[in-house]
């Protein structure tokens, strides 16, 4: 009898990407153009936007990708009637959603098994990323609170602002664009209900998020004083809880402790771009450490990350044009 792995071996995987021309759709298109073992069903462009012509791509798929806005991926959704079709949702709207599976399969020991076994995956959020990938391990390991308070700030390129924002900056001549722009000052950005649900924490943190002059690349940075940690933690035992937990992925690193002295004294936002890796740094003094983590906003912080997860679900190499 033929496995799940071996049919998709031997038969092309059809793909279908939803919002196709919008910038995680068409890093997608890019990523998946590299392989040979994927179908990618296209719309027409005057039927992009065809509710029957979406429907019919969507339920054709093996894996389509919803890369639209919240309302849109939700309507979506409600398109697919052909049980064997896998969801990855892009948007933010279903992200904490218990009857999805969050698709960071560095989470946890379990999450592979939940992306595998789940036709509805969502996507996380690029900021949400990086954060989640430094404070998850240490809740874990007992030695941050579920209750701490935190705070993170974000440096991103412009490209996670889309379409509108890259034509914005490209186009030149707005003095205003050419310092870094700290946005989301309701503090209420749309990443912090799955930076709280998948970092294990109570409170949602105070985030900052901040937009440069620089296409992609990203970088969270989350500050903490060692007496708010568990008795007696050190930076080293911080360290090493991250780097047991992250032991043997291939697409997070935990980098060595103490290089302070990393790029020269400063720390390159986009150090890990065109690629689907994430780097973990600890810094830290006798009284403080700054967790922080860089990836490509558009690799591992969208599509990158989508592809990785439709490798997990279907049970191929995760690397696969990814490497």
């Amino acid at each position: 009898m033929l496995s799940f792995r071996n049919v998709f071996t031997i038969m092309a995987i059809r793909v279908f990407v939803d919002g196709q021309e919008g910038t995680t759709g068409l890093r997608i298109h890019e990523l998946l153009g590299r392989r040979g073992d994927v179908e990618v069903l296209r719309a027409d462009a005057e039927l992009r936007k065809d509710p029957a012509e979406r429907a019919r791509l969507l339920n054709a798929a093996d894996v389509a990708f919803l890369c639209l806005p919240d309302a849109a991926a939700r309507e979506a959704v409600q398109l697919v009637t052909n049980p064997l079709t896998c969801l990855i949702d892009a948007s933010t709207a279903h992200r904490t959603a218990s009857d999805w599976a969050y698709g960071l399969p560095e989470l946890s020991a379990e999450q592979r098994a939940r992306i595998r076994a789940s036709k509805r995956i969502a996507n996380p959020g690029c900021h949400a990323t990086g954060f989640i990938l430094v404070v998850r391990p240490l809740v874990d390991a007992g030695l941050l609170s579920h209750a701490a308070l935190l705070s993170a700030s974000s440096i991103t390129g412009y490209s996670g602002g889309g379409k509108k924002m890259i034509a914005q900056y490209e186009a030149g001549g707005d003095a205003k664009l050419a310092s870094p722009r700290p946005y989301a000052l309701s503090l209420a950005h749309k990443h912090l209900p799955e930076m709280t649900a998948h970092g294990r924490l109570e409170t949602p943190p105070v985030f900052q998020p901040i937009v440069g002059n620089f296409l992609k690349g990203l970088s969270v940075s989350v500050p903490l004083h060692l007496s708010e940690l568990k008795r007696g933690t050190t930076p080293a035992q911080i360290h090493a809880a991250l780097a047991a937990h992250y032991g043997g992925e291939r697409f997070v690193r935990v980098m060595p402790l103490a290089d302070a002295n990393v790029d020269g004294g400063y720390f390159d936002v986009q150090a890990c771009n065109d690629s689907n890796d994430a780097e973990l740094f600890v810094f830290a003094s006798a009284t403080q450490v700054l967790l922080m983590c860089r990836l490509d906003n558009l690799g591992k912080g969208a599509s990158g990350a989508a592809v990785q997860s439709m490798n997990v679900h279907l049970g191929i190499d995760e690397a696969t044009g990814l490497a």
